[in-house]
């Protein structure tokens, strides 16, 4: 997902299929043929980012809409070949660089991975 959806990293909190449930006005725009963010039209906050792969549902749930969500570890971190050079996340994590996560969307699509 692209930096400027947000103005900086997008963090998520990974939801379950069938987990979310919403009351509201939300939008949702097609960003990809594999893809969708929402956002709520009122305010205009960052919803989440929803991989709509048939079979591979992933919804991860912008950060800052979950309370407590500071108690969670960063488990990891998706472009970071290409993130600018004002952050940096600490602590051991799974880094993959922009073609890593293309290729790996691509294979799901094509039905190589389960």
């Amino acid at each position: 997902m692209c930096r400027r959806w947000t103005g900086s990293a997008f963090v998520e909190i990974d939801a379950k299929p069938g987990s979310l449930t919403y009351d509201g006005p939300v939008k949702t725009y097609a960003s990809s043929e594999w893809a969708e963010r929402a956002w709520c039209n009122t305010c205009g906050s960052t919803l989440w980012y929803h991989l709509t792969i048939p079979g591979r549902d992933h919804y991860g749930i912008a950060a800052g809409l979950v309370d407590n969500a500071g108690g969670l570890a960063l488990a990891k971190e998706s472009f970071i070949d290409i993130k600018p050079d004002g952050y940096a996340f600490a602590g051991d994590h799974v880094v993959h660089t922009k073609a890593e996560f293309a290729a790996q969307v691509a294979a799901v699509m094509a039905g190589e991975k389960s």
